[in-house]
């Protein structure tokens, strides 16, 4: 039985990365007393995949981790045992069912997702800059130099800008998200700052991810769905 476990990280633990978060979910599973399934081989380790890794200093509210497990175990009372001994910053909030096989797991199906930045206090672009970033993204490319782990190319990331919208003093950005089309939201405004001569630095934008998306569309028409809406109760 595959689940999908959805929790949100806040506060400090936004300065907890990638493979420490792994580190605490084994132990967090254990305490929990979740029959969790165990790989085969010379080294077992427990059968669970994250969706989209989030970068050190972002707050998020979907996160999502997929485990199987040996024993079903209602979605409910995982939410419950896992909270009850969740460190403060970490809160879950669903678990659901989903399929299993490789083509179903979040990290592959991973295609959107969305944030909201806000400034810091300290940091200023003066008048009109919001105005000047919805007219940038009119433009039909926005080519930047994208740095993978042991290459750089050039990619033109404007297909993968889904959506743009200010709430407020709020920036709300929708972008690709995935193995193969992952758009950062901050490389989005340093490609702004670039090309209006403003500066950029980073962490001066608050930067939470709201929701992450699977692509259920067809023939290049998107339906975005959020992944645990791709999860049935488990009763």
């Amino acid at each position: 039985m595959r689940v999908r476990i959805k929790y949100s990280k806040q506060g400090l633990m936004k300065f907890i990365g990638h493979l420490d978060m792994m580190r605490y979910f084994q132990k967090a599973l254990r305490r929990a007393g979740i029959d969790v399934t165990y790989t085969e081989g010379m080294s077992p380790h427990m059968s669970m995949s994250f969706a989209l890794p989030l970068g050190v200093g972002m707050t998020s509210d979907s996160e999502y981790v997929d485990v199987d497990l040996n024993t079903p175990v209602p979605g409910s009372l995982i939410v419950e045992r896992l909270n009850s001994s969740a460190p403060e910053g970490v809160h879950f909030t669903q678990a659901r069912e989903i399929p299993e096989g490789k083509a179903h797991k979040g990290m592959n199906l991973a295609a959107r997702a969305d944030y909201t930045l806000t400034m810091r206090p300290e940091y200023a672009w003066g008048e009109g800059w919001k105005d000047e970033l919805m007219k940038w993204l009119e433009q039909p490319h926005i080519t930047v130099m994208k740095k993978g782990k042991k290459t750089e190319k050039e990619v033109d990331i404007r297909p993968l800008i889904y959506e743009a919208k200010f709430s407020g003093d709020k920036l709300v950005l929708g972008l690709g998200a995935g193995l193969d089309r992952n758009v950062r939201p901050e490389l989005v405004m340093k490609a702004f700052a670039d090309a209006s001569g403003r500066s950029f630095q980073p962490f001066m934008f608050l930067i939470n991810r709201d929701e992450v998306y699977a692509d259920l569309g067809q023939d290049g028409a998107h339906r975005f769905t959020a992944l645990i809406d791709l999860g049935k109760e488990i009763i």
